[in-house]
Parts: structure tokens; C-alpha cells; sequence
């Protein structure tokens, strides 16, 4: 039976109100990208059963009662009232039903990161803890080929493959994140846009980077793998200050 369910419910309460979280606080940061860009989270245990967004909606409005709850195995998602943005399930529902490692996806078309995917060369060289905190962490690809519908979404999933690379620079694109929950993929969303700027910042200036060695990259990206609860803390204290304005986003 499909577990397909486009209507607004209660199931996934929590991990709801995280999501929930996670998108007002991305619009907040400007980091959104108005109707389009999905967050999505697996909550079975092959990862095949997902919330995602409803389409159309902005970020700054999504409440977790309005996350939708799909089945990437199911074939009449797209052809029931209420279903998805066509390219969010393309991209989101292909990741969900190949990669079970990716628990949660964020994608967003977040400037800084976007300006890094539009070079010739989307490398990320460890400038600083940030930019080291991705260090051999990262996918980049090369091969757009227009929107996310079902094939170019695929094909993004086919280069999921390493556990250990969580970020994918979608080259003339924006940025696709991957995680264990929502703390730990907003997490390193964040981080890595802020990343990104500091690069982009640094390019500006014309001056040679001082680029950290291998060793001394990898020795940090390391240390702030194994870093404990940061995400965990950055989330709580998300939701603290939305509660405090009266935010409706846990409703």
C-alpha cells in the first residue's frame, strides 16, 4: 500500500518541526531561493519514505504540519492533487530511492554558494577553518543538463555514492547538501555557504590566497567531523529564537 500522503497531517511530529525550522531559518539568511528549492527527510528505514516541501510554498511560511509525506517507489506521486514540484521529485525522489546514506537532502541556489558553482574551476581550497571543514568532502558536477525532472535527477544521485562526500557543488546549479537529520544537514548548508563567501571574498581582493597543506586540511576537516553537538545546538537554538518571536512554524 502507498504510504503516499499529500494532504497535511501529524505523523513525524518532531522531525516535522525541525524541517520546519530548518526552512524559516534559510529564508532568514536570505539563503533561499523563494517557491522553488525542497529540504527533504527520510523517515523509514531504507530512506524511501520522505517529508518534502508542498510545492509552491515559501520558505518563510512552511509549517510542519504542511511538509508532504512521499513514497519514492510509488509511480502516481505526480499524477495526484497536491503533488510535488516536478523537479523536486526528479532530484529528491532519485536520492531517496538510491542513496539510503542520505537521510536528508537540502538543496538551495544560495548566492555564494551558486557564484562558486558558475566558475570554471568549483574547487573549494582550505583558506580557513570553514572553507577546511570540506576538505575531500565534496562532489562537484560537471554536467548540467537542465532542470531536476526524473533523469537529471538520476544522474545527481549516481554521484552520491561516497558516504564520506556530503556536499555536491552543482556546477552552474547551486549546492546540494546531505545528512543524517536536519540538524546535522542545515548545519553544514550553513557553513558551507559561509564557506563559499569567504572564498568568493578572498578572490575579490586580487591578492594570492594563503592556502592551507593537505595535511593541516584534512586534520581539521577531521577535528570538526568528530566535533560534538554543534548541530544539535545550532538547531535548538534556531527553534529557541522563533519560539520567542511566536513563530507559527511548529504548527
Amino acid at each position: 500500500m502507498s504510504v503516499t500522503n499529500l494532504r497535511p497531517n501529524i505523523d513525524h511530529w518532531s522531525e516535522r518541526v525541525d524541517m520546519a525550522a530548518a526552512f524559516r531559518w534559510t529564508a532568514r539568511l536570505n539563503m533561499h531561493e523563494a517557491v522553488a528549492n525542497h529540504f527533504s527527510l527520510a523517515v523509514n528505514d531504507d530512506g524511501t519514505q520522505f517529508l518534502m516541501n508542498p510545492n509552491q510554498a515559501h520558505f518563510s511560511r512552511i509549517r510542519a504540519s504542511d511538509l508532504l509525506l512521499l513514497d519514492a517507489n510509488d509511480p502516481e506521486v505526480m499524477s495526484q492533487p497536491g503533488a510535488p514540484d516536478p523537479t523536486a521529485w526528479g532530484l529528491h525522489g532519485s536520492i531517496h530511492r538510491h542513496c539510503p546514506h542520505a537521510r536528508c537532502v537540502m538543496h538551495v541556489h544560495s548566492i555564494f554558494a551558486t557564484v562558486l558553482a558558475s566558475l570554471a574551476d568549483s574547487t573549494l581550497p582550505p583558506i580557513d577553518q570553514n572553507t577546511a571543514t570540506f576538505y575531500n568532502r565534496y562532489v562537484i558536477d560537471q554536467e548540467f543538463g537542465g532542470l531536476a525532472f526524473e533523469n537529471e535527477g538520476e544522474r545527481c544521485a549516481g554521484m552520491l555514492t561516497d558516504p564520506k562526500k556530503k556536499v555536491m557543488i552543482m556546477g552552474n546549479h547551486g549546492v546540494l547538501i546531505i545528512g543524517s537529520d536536519p540538524a546535522d544537514t542545515f548545519n553544514r548548508l550553513y557553513y558551507f555557504e559561509r564557506a563559499a563567501e569567504t572564498y568568493i571574498r578572498a578572490l575579490q581582493t586580487g591578492l594570492p590566497l594563503r592556502v592551507l597543506s593537505d595535511e593541516i586540511a584534512e586534520k581539521t576537516a577531521k577535528e570538526l567531523d568528530d566535533y560534538p553537538d554543534q548541530a544539535e545546538a545550532h538547531l535548538r537554538e534556531i527553534k529557541a529564537i522563533l519560539d520567542t518571536e511566536g513563530s507559527d512554524y511548529a504548527s
